[in-house]
């Protein structure tokens, strides 16, 4: 790996992390993280793709300024790309023109960047690299996975949190739960009713008072009114929650429900593994890579997702009972991935390798 740049203000090499394109690639989180990592190892930061002592860019995605993005790569700049998925829900579910248009965009921009002005591109998973590779092809460029990071001192098992004891409290966390997103949380809901039944039927003292199903993120107003009265179990909105936040909600659940169906790399798994609390999943996208062992539990989605089938609920259910009677053994390694795998270090490492052509 090569080392940074000189710390000098009037020649130092800059670094240009392009603003996340609305509506595809990953979190805004991702941005700020790795921005804080590389100016903690003496890179410059670029705030636009016109700086002459540009060294690199990192596209977050995509970026509707190809002009700047070629004009970069023209003086010399190495240009790589970070990649997730594609935008796939609006071709199977009614989102709207607008939605559907701004997809096929940022489709096409994601795709050209890639093959054609991309010098290395790192990809978020595997599953995101085969994804890649199977619908658009291979390219010339050399490639790389680099998994996303958390700071692990601050999303830690070690903190304020206000865990239920009487109830098992299942945690959804999603950015949105709209433009085709719903679908995950009818499966939610179908998750804890059926687990108030497993927890009622295993005879267990644990959970007296059943299920608690916390939602956070943006849901639209006629779908959360359709699900205010539901019964048999408890069911909390906490709306779109600030970052500062997460740790303690993650802190405060027996277990984390990622509900994105081929997910590349989704951040509030990580965030969760790393404050201990076990990820359940179907077995999509990047999910049965990122949840191994004792961690969470991946099943079997028991259709195709990629259709959009209706998933195997009791399965779920059944590997969400094992997780809320099994507290102990679950949060500890759901911690010890994290440790080995989702460092902040581990990821600051493989972009600065990226960027520096390592």
């Amino acid at each position: 790996m090569k080392p940074p740049p000189t710390v000098n203000v009037m020649t130092q090499p800059k670094i240009c992390l392009t603003p996340q394109l609305s509506g595809v690639g990953g979190m805004v989180s991702f941005r700020s993280r790795l921005a804080e990592g590389l100016a903690g190892r003496g890179y410059a930061l670029a705030d636009n793709l016109e700086d002459a002592r540009l060294s690199a860019v990192l596209v977050i995605g995509g970026t509707r300024q190809l002009g700047g993005l070629w004009r970069a790569r023209r003086r010399g700049a190495r240009i790589v790309q970070r990649l997730d998925g594609m935008n796939w829900l609006h071709r199977l579910r009614p989102t709207g023109m607008r939605h559907w248009l701004r997809a096929e965009y940022g489709n096409l921009l994601l795709a050209f960047i890639r093959a054609r002005l991309a010098d290395s591109i790192v990809y978020q998973s595997e599953f995101s690299r085969r994804w890649w590779e199977r619908v658009r092809g291979l390219t010339p460029a050399p490639n790389r996975v680099v998994y996303n990071g958390v700071n692990l001192d601050e999303f830690t098992p070690h903190g304020a949190h206000e865990r239920p004891g009487e109830r098992c409290r299942v945690l959804l966390v999603e950015g949105s739960l709209m433009g085709g997103y719903e679908s995950g949380l009818e499966t939610a809901i179908a998750l804890a009713e059926n687990l108030t039944h497993r927890l009622k039927n295993a005879h267990s003292h644990s959970f007296p008072q059943g299920v608690e199903l916390m939602i956070a993120g943006q849901v639209a107003s006629d779908v959360r009114a359709r699900w205010e009265n539901r019964q048999g179990f408890h069911l909390v909105w906490t709306g779109l929650l600030p970052p500062e936040r997460i740790p303690h909600l993650d802190r405060s659940a027996h277990l984390l429900y990622s509900a994105d169906i081929n997910a590349a790399c989704p951040n509030a798994v990580i965030e969760a593994l790393a404050c201990g609390l076990p990820v359940l999943a179907f077995d999509t996208g990047a999910l049965p890579e990122m949840v191994v062992g004792d961690a969470g539990r991946v099943v079997a989605y028991g259709g195709d997702p990629w259709r959009l089938h209706l998933p195997d609920a009791p399965a779920l259910s059944d590997a969400a009972l094992e997780i809320c009677l099994e507290q102990a053994r679950f949060r500890s390694a759901a911690r010890a991935r994290a440790e080995a795998v989702y460092g902040m270090d581990a990821m600051v490492e493989g972009y600065i390798e990226a960027l520096s052509g390592a």
